[in-house]
Parts: C-alpha cells; structure tokens; sequence
C-alpha cells in the first residue's frame, strides 16, 4: 500500500493488485467483498455504491482514460463520533475500485481518524488471493 499526494494537496492510500492476485474477476465483485466486511463492521454504516465509469461516460464531454476499464466508489461512514460540526465535512467516507486491463487499482482519501485508516488498508489487503 504506498501513501501519496494527489493534485498537490490529497493524501491518499492506493494500491495496485495485478489481476492474477485477486480471486475476483471485475469490479462488482471486489464492492461485493467490501461491503460483506463494511456491513460486518459494528460501527461502519453502508451508504451507496457509485458508479464513476457510468455516470463520467454519460456526461456530454466526459473523459475516461481509455486505460480505465471500470471505476465504482463504496461509500460508507464510521461516525462513532460527533464532537463537532467540521467532522462533516471529512464524512462519509470511499474507496474507489479501479479496473484496468491488466490490474485492480484500490485507493481511499486519508481519514482525519487513524483507526479508520488502519480498518480501510485493513480491507483492502485482504482481499489478496496467494495463488501457488
């Protein structure tokens, strides 16, 4: 899993899976395995499954790298908390599902929580599949 900085200012977690890694052979099933392990969580509520590819391929002049095969966000929420009002605007929480011809890319925006950072890397390593 590496740590980096999107546009300059976004910290993000992502990691690259080839597709002989994962059991799983498209993007449905890997939000399927997500939200197995969201909806067991005792504290993460589901909310949705977004379709990016779908609804940036269905804007006149939306613009998919043609590399992209397939793109969904989960998106959920931890909200054990609400101390203040600014915590909303860091809620709710995604992780982004990418498919392209060779690899799954899996990435989230770094949570102002460590724990629920360490519970998404937590979910996202482990759908790897050690295939012998």
């Amino acid at each position: 899993m590496k740590q980096k900085i999107f546009k300059e200012k976004y910290h993000i977690f992502e990691i690259e899976y080839k597709k002989s890694e994962l059991s799983y052979k498209n993007v449905d099933e890997i939000i399927s395995a997500l939200q197995v392990k969201i909806d067991a969580h005792p504290v993460i509520a589901f909310i949705a499954i977004f379709d990016q590819y779908k609804h940036t391929s269905s804007l006149e002049g939306g613009e998919i790298n043609p590399k992209i095969k397939a793109a969904k966000n989960i998106v959920f929420c931890f909200g054990k908390e609400l101390p203040t009002p600014e915590v909303l605007a860091v809620r709710p929480r995604s992780i982004g599902v990418c498919e392209t011809q060779d690899s799954f890319i899996l990435n989230f925006l770094e949570a102002p929580n460590e724990t629920a950072n360490k519970t998404m890397e937590e979910f996202v390593k482990s759908l790897k599949t050690y295939i012998y």
